[in-house]
């Protein structure tokens, strides 16, 4: 497995133990560092601001003893990584350029120095005075600078000493992604260089820093982490100084995090006493994705542009350090309460707003005793709650066909009389059988009209009693089934609103054992939720077996939700092609579908995907509650006679 083949390219943050003004140990520790990442196949591997001499030092900065030690120990590990070709290495450390000091970013690899990226905004208040040693990079007009030393020779040492140095506008391109560099307080200003760095290409920002602990500090400097990787499109990774810097006035953490677009990869346990190291995978291809999507990303350049080439022989990764969520749908346990709780309320205000804009106060719902009318009938509930309107306006109809069973019917029944809506039974089975008669179909011959018929039977009933009553039809049928098209057009497919419109089965799942758990008080009715939950999915269109158990099973036909959930996802909301999802599934589902499993449901996916569109083109209205999205008049636009060739053919080339 080569990771790189499906878009990522490894990362890491480091924060090292260290001494203050004492370069060689702290590059000996560095060195250590390195070699740790280098066991697990590390790529880009950043470390703190000032890392060579530590960032508390102080006065001693203007020492000349100090500024030359620290060149040698950036020239050691030039040499140290010259041992190391597959890596990319970020130090820090203070850099004398023409009487001025500045602090800066060393991004080296056994080729030599790369590039230097000075501070652009040093900080000069209470707790930093940075401006007495430093001076902004923002002054350098040269893109080069030749640096000398004692003990050092450019012939042996690096390969080119004249090295290209600039605090803006420096791209460092390698073969799986590019990369630019920001130092501390730069992201802390209103118009921070990453955001430059970002809209000329980058799609990687690393951020040397030395930020010291104060009380509730740490989560306002992770929110700023979060916030410019998901305002940018980036991966951000942040190194801070930690164990050793001078505790005379402050105290450093080792705060180090890896994030990816608004989201934390990796985190560093702070005030470690050993030195701290943390890596992640980076989804290069998700980012740029993103940007696509985005007309916002031209190529502006706000300041000059300097690209410079690192293109090493990487070593590639043999297996993934980041895990992929099987469930995307689902909210975190840390978002749990609070996601769900919006996706309910928005269901239920969507609802509200389309009665409160038609005048309607009654509506007609088909309740089967399944999951998908189950969630429904509960936002219908909420949304009546929510206007005042007595539960006697909803109009429950469960209507028994020929697959109807005991458990399903009793569940549909005990359901409504638990929540106080007007409870209509209209069997359907003398209505299809003269259906039947009238075009001629054989009752023996269970096959799509045998079914279909059913459906559309059913809707018909709904629409024609919301008509008798002045209602409207609440649509029950989700994302998943309109992905897949399982659904009859013009049947279960149809309604005037759908409140299910936009979520996918697993969360449909989910939400209604998070209501029946959290938000329903009754034992009785919770015990009815938990028993529908407990159902196997079934549209119930063909005969129930002897036993009087459900014989059509949706998942036996179209695989496993969770899988179809789960491409869906990677489908619609990062533009995955169909081997880097199944790459991923693999991951996601590791021990649980056989690859070939995985195949066979991911190219039926793709088949009736296509195929369907067009019950998707007319679908009736209903609430977006997340990123991903079917509905034709927004997220999703596709001819309903596109072919499915391409994808396919990536498959069978894979296999």
């Amino acid at each position: 497995m080569n990771i790189n083949d499906y878009g990522f390219i490894r990362v890491a943050a480091a924060s090292p133990k260290l001494k203050v003004a004492d370069c060689h140990y702290n590059t000996e520790e560095i060195k250590r560092v390195i070699e740790q990442a280098e066991q697990e196949k590390v790529q880009l591997l950043c470390f703190p601001e000032l890392c060579i001499t530590a960032y508390s030092c102080g006065d001693l900065f203007f020492q000349k003893a100090l500024q030359q030690k620290a060149l040698e120990s950036l020239y050691e590990l030039i040499r140290f990584l010259k041992e190391k070709p597959s890596l990319i290495v970020i130090v820090g450390l203070p850099l004398c350029i023409k009487n001025n000091l500045y602090n800066v970013a060393a991004v080296l690899s056994g080729k030599g120095i790369l590039g230097f990226v000075p501070k652009t905004y040093i900080p000069n208040n209470n707790e930093y005075y940075e401006k007495r040693w430093f001076t902004s990079g923002d002054n350098l007009s040269d893109f080069t600078v030749t640096i000398e030393g004692n003990n050092f020779d450019p012939a042996e040492d690096i390969e080119n000493c004249k090295i290209p140095i600039a605090s803006r506008g420096m791209i460092f391109d390698t073969p799986f992604g590019s990369f630019g560099v920001e130092i501390c307080e730069d992201l802390w200003m209103p118009v921070p260089p990453s955001s430059e760095l970002a809209m000329q290409g980058a799609d990687i920002i690393f951020n040397l820093s030395a930020s010291n602990e104060l009380v509730g500090k740490n989560h306002y400097r992770k929110s700023l982490v979060l916030q410019q990787s998901g305002r940018c499109n980036v991966a951000y990774i942040y190194a801070s100084a930690g164990w050793g810097e001078s505790t005379t006035d402050m105290v450093f953490s080792g705060a180090c995090f890896i994030a990816e677009n608004g989201s934390i990869l990796a985190e560093a346990e702070r005030f470690s006493a050993e030195s701290e190291l943390i890596i992640s995978d980076i989804d290069i291809d998700v980012l740029r994705f993103d940007r696509l999507k985005n007309s916002n990303y031209p190529s502006v350049i706000y300041h000059q542009k300097k690209e410079i080439n690192c293109y090493i022989d990487f070593v590639i990764p043999d297996k993934m350090y980041r895990k992929f969520n099987p469930h995307p749908f689902i909210p975190s346990q840390a978002m749990y309460d609070e996601s769900l709780s919006e996706i309910f309320d928005i269901q239920t205000h969507g609802l509200a707003k389309r009665l409160i804009h038609t005048g309607i106060r009654k509506v007609t719902i088909g309740i089967s005793g399944g999951l998908d009318s189950t969630l429904a009938l509960l936002v219908t509930v909420k949304t009546f709650d929510l206007l005042g309107l007595p539960h006697e306006n909803i109009y429950g109809i469960t209507m028994p066909g020929f697959g109807t069973t005991d458990r399903t019917y009793g569940n549909a029944i005990s359901l409504m009389k638990s929540l106080g809506v007007t409870v209509k039974e209209i069997s359907i089975k003398d209505a299809v059988i003269q259906h039947f008669k009238d075009i001629g179909q054989d009752i023996a011959l269970l096959d799509v009209t045998y079914e279909n018929s059913q459906a559309r039977e059913r809707t018909q009933i709904l629409m024609d009693y919301a008509n008798k009553i002045g209602g409207l039809v609440v649509g029950t049928g989700n994302m998943s089934e309109l992905a897949l098209g399982w659904a009859t057009y013009n049947g279960d497919h149809m309604s005037m609103y759908g409140v299910n419109t936009s979520v996918p089965k697993t969360l449909v799942a989910t939400l209604v054992r998070w209501i029946a758990d959290s938000r329903i008080n009754d034992e009785s009715a919770r015990a009815i939720l938990h028993d529908i939950l407990d159902t196997p999915f079934s549209p119930e269109l063909l005969p129930a077996g002897d036993d009087g158990k459900i014989a059509q099973e949706t998942e036996h036909f179209v695989g496993p939700y969770e899988l179809h959930d789960f491409f869906l996802h990677r489908m619609l909301r990062y533009g995955d092609a169909p081997t880097r999802i199944r790459f991923m599934a693999e991951q996601a589902f590791d021990g649980k579908y056989s690859l070939e499993e995985l195949v066979k449901w991911l190219k039926l996916f793709y088949r009736r995907f296509f195929a369907q569109q067009f019950k998707r083109s007319c679908m009736p209205d209903g609430p977006k509650v997340g990123s991903v999205n079917l509905s034709p008049r927004g997220d999703w636009r596709m001819p309903s006679d596109a072919s499915a060739n391409i994808w396919l053919a990536e498959l069978d080339e894979w296999e």
